[in-house]
């Protein structure tokens, strides 16, 4: 199957790195709201903008006329960036970016944005959420290998306990560990290169911060 790559842009921080650049290159892409303001940083046209738009500036839609749009009453049941994911599914995203959903000036968005990553992971889709200084995978059941830069730093936040948490290729290893609720043991933890991780039991995200070398 022909992987479709679609990136959301979210209306939090983003940072241009040749890392996100990179991780964008190829990406199809869908605006939600004010996240459109991103497009001109990147140097792209998102072939679609959903949202209720009270958070859109209004030079954005003259620099964005040609966009399709898909307007949505403030109140209603789900967020902008929600819709803006169904969209990119109904167009067979089979991996998804999360371009400024983390930081922002709404803690609840980001919270919200870092438990829906999960959600999505669940449910079989590959996701990962950045700002260009921090990146955020999710962590489920299984084993997977996130490739990350020597010395720099990574957390992992457990949205349950967490049973059978192994770690390698990091300066503090575990080993089929169990990880109780709310514990910080598993924070700020420093790559030696691509990071294996491998779950048995709950639900986790992996907060990394690529060009922080400052648990090195």
């Amino acid at each position: 199957m022909t992987r479709s790559n679609f990136t959301i842009l979210l209306g939090g921080a983003l940072t241009l790195t040749e890392r996100l650049a990179a991780q964008l290159s190829g990406s199809r892409f869908i605006a939600a709201d004010g996240g459109m303001r991103h497009a001109k940083m990147l140097g792209v046209v998102p072939e679609l903008w959903v949202g209720d738009f009270d958070s859109t500036e209004e030079a954005l839609f003259s620099d964005f006329a040609e966009v399709p749009r898909e307007k949505y009453p403030a109140a209603k049941n789900a967020t902008d960036g929600e819709m803006a994911v169904e969209a990119a599914l109904s167009r067979g995203a089979t991996s998804l970016i999360f371009a400024g959903a983390l930081g922002g000036t709404r803690s609840d968005h980001a919270f919200l944005h870092l438990l829906r990553l999960a959600a999505l992971a669940e449910e079989g889709h590959a996701a990962f959420m950045t700002s260009g200084e921090e990146e955020a995978y999710p962590l489920t059941p299984g084993t997977q290998e996130i490739d990350l830069p020597q010395g720099s730093l990574f957390s992992i936040l457990g949205f349950t306990e967490l049973e059978g948490l192994s770690i390698e290729g990091a300066r503090y290893l575990l080993d089929d560990f169990k990880l109780p609720f709310g514990s910080s043991r598993t924070i700020s933890n420093v790559a030696e290169g691509p990071v294996r991780l491998s779950l048995k039991f709950g639900r986790a995200v992996v907060l990394a911060r690529p060009y922080d070398l400052s648990g090195a």
